[in-house]
């Protein structure tokens, strides 16, 4: 038996207890779950990079935007199912400031949290036309996104496009929607976990062939304009956070507030939907409201069903961060560049151990350092080294779970102290040590 920073019998029975055929598949959550328990039993303190939750405060002027709401009586009334009109003005003004197309304020939409955008885009995407039943997932992704398609009852498919970058993207994308039977296409952007960035030529790609086959674009912008290698976050100016909007006829922005804004406990962001598709009337939508268009069908049927609206007081919360952001008066970029910073600390740590980054280019060019990352061990698969290192008191994701066909880990960044950078460089040379490589 290995002498570990983690009582080895206790982590052993912390997994055992979990009662996982497959311990390689464990979920976010379920690894968060273990990983508190041997903290607790143990007394070890473990370097969590499991979960995707902010780090940082959250922004000072969406706090005090909510505080005045709430002292004004908000709380007291339901929300306009539409969203609050100065919020919706916002969006629309937020977007073509820092993604430089324009969006209708009637198209943005404020949700709660891009969780419930996106399951509100996949179960209205699905009901459009029923010849027309699978969501197409460009992997690896959020795994919650699979949990949502399933709660559904939805078939997806997928592909990991690792292998497919740049000009093989075009063959590969075009074989799933020459089937007839995609409704959406759904990707992040950066990537989670691989934290990645399709191109200007692979949005080419993506929104010429989704208007070709006539599919719906879900681009998923949870870390907005946290591509940290580009001097993003000047409004109204050049480079934007890259996009399909510009592209593809039919497509939904998803923008949180919870990483960009560090706002994640309200539970608020936009459903940005073009002008095209929001207005544009399909057969089977009709056939089961009997009329209206996809945004007044994803509106008042699919979110007044959900939630009955979003979160008032929040509203104004992001209206008045929107608004500083577009006047110049908030550079939440550089309030979430630290992201950046800890990834790069700690890629040249995993690195000096022996381990290897996964998704390491953007065709040609180093990923951007940021929220996630992804590492690999010579000769483990993920789910051995995601089990391995918790006994090591490190706690992180197995690709497998977010759909990815390479073997590894997505490493989160958000929680990782000051002081643990030396921590974790002490306990990955042990687990070198413990773990030499032929």
């Amino acid at each position: 038996m290995k002498h570990t920073p983690v009582d080895y019998p206790t982590a052993e029975r912390a997994i055992r207890d979990c009662g996982l055929p497959d311990f390689g598949r464990a979920t976010i959550r379920e690894m968060v779950a273990i990983s508190t328990r041997l903290e607790r039993e143990t007394g070890t303190e473990f370097i969590h990079m499991e979960m995707g939750v902010p780090g940082l405060p959250p922004a000072r002027t969406g706090v005090e935007a909510e505080i005045e709401a709430l002292r004004s009586g908000v709380a007291a009334i339901y929300p306009d199912i539409n969203g609050l009109g100065a919020l919706k003005d916002e969006a629309s003004r937020f977007i073509r400031a820092f993604v430089g197309v324009d969006m209708p304020p009637e198209c943005c939409i404020p949700v709660t949290g891009s969780m419930q955008g996106t399951y509100a885009s996949f179960l209205t995407c699905g009901q459009c036309d029923p010849a027309r039943d699978t969501i197409l997932f460009i992997d690896p992704g959020f795994p919650v996104q699979k949990q949502q398609i399933a709660v559904m009852g939805y078939r997806y498919a997928s592909f990991d496009v690792y292998d497919c970058r740049g000009d093989r993207l075009r063959p590969v994308l075009e074989a799933f929607l020459a089937r007839g039977n995609i409704a959406a296409i759904v990707y992040s952007n950066p990537n989670n976990p691989g934290w990645f960035c399709l191109t200007d030529g692979e949005l080419d790609t993506v929104g010429e062939l989704a208007n070709r086959y006539d599919a719906i674009v879900i681009e998923d912008l949870a870390y907005f304009a946290m591509d940290f290698r580009k001097a993003l976050g000047t409004p109204f100016r050049p480079p934007y956070q890259a996009s399909v909007a510009s592209r593809a006829k039919h497509c939904i922005l998803h923008i949180s507030a919870s990483k960009a804004f560090s706002y994640a406990g309200q539970r608020i962001g936009i459903a940005a939907i073009s002008s095209s598709l929001y207005h544009r009337r399909y057969d089977g939508l009709t056939q089961r409201y009997g009329g209206g268009t996809f945004g007044t069908a994803y509106v008042h049927r699919v979110l007044y069903a959900l939630s009955s609206g979003t979160s008032h007081s929040a509203q104004y919360a992001l209206a008045a961060m929107f608004r500083a952001a577009s006047d110049g008066r908030f550079d939440f970029v550089s309030e979430v560049r630290e992201y950046g910073e800890r990834a790069a600390r700690l890629k040249r740590i995993f690195i000096a151990r022996g381990f290897r980054i996964v998704y390491d280019l953007d065709i040609d060019e180093p990923v951007a350092d940021g929220f996630y990352f992804t590492v690999a061990y010579p000769g483990m698969t993920g789910g051995r080294l995601m089990e391995e290192l918790l006994y090591y008191g490190v706690s992180a994701i197995s690709l497998s779970t977010t759909n990815s066909r390479q073997e590894g880990l997505r490493a989160c960044t958000s929680f990782v102290k000051p002081h643990q950078y030396r921590l974790l460089d002490e306990r990955l040379a042990l687990f070198q040590a413990h773990h030499p490589v032929a």
